[in-house]
């Protein structure tokens, strides 16, 4: 049950260059619509718990900010680019079929 992916909205839901915020099994997750991919990432900021969904999404670096005290997270990585956060977020497998987004287990780090 754990490796699965679940669905969690269509690809009209989430408009290119935009974050969206869904509930999984495991958690609240950001979903990020860049250059026609999609990408998936724990939707609390390590900082102070804000959530990253509400932040802005910098396309060029894939990164995105949070909206509370400014910590950017690479959005592939999860890790941290600009401070006050020191951890990165979970990052989650993602897929599209047949236009829908389904997210799956975390993506185990290297």
């Amino acid at each position: 049950m754990a490796d699965e992916f679940q669905r969690v909205g269509s690809m009209a839901e989430i408009p290119e260059g935009e974050l969206r915020a869904f509930d999984v099994q495991s958690g609240r997750v950001a979903v990020a619509h860049v250059a026609n991919d999609v990408y998936a990432f724990g939707d609390e900021c390590t900082h102070q718990s804000c959530s990253l969904s509400e932040g802005e999404l910098q396309e060029k670096e894939l990164e995105v900010e949070c909206p509370c005290h400014g910590s950017v997270f690479d959005v592939q990585t999860g890790e941290p680019t600009h401070g006050p956060a020191v951890d990165p977020v979970p990052v989650f497998q993602v897929q599209v079929n047949d236009g829908w987004v389904e997210v799956g287990p975390r993506k185990e780090e290297s």
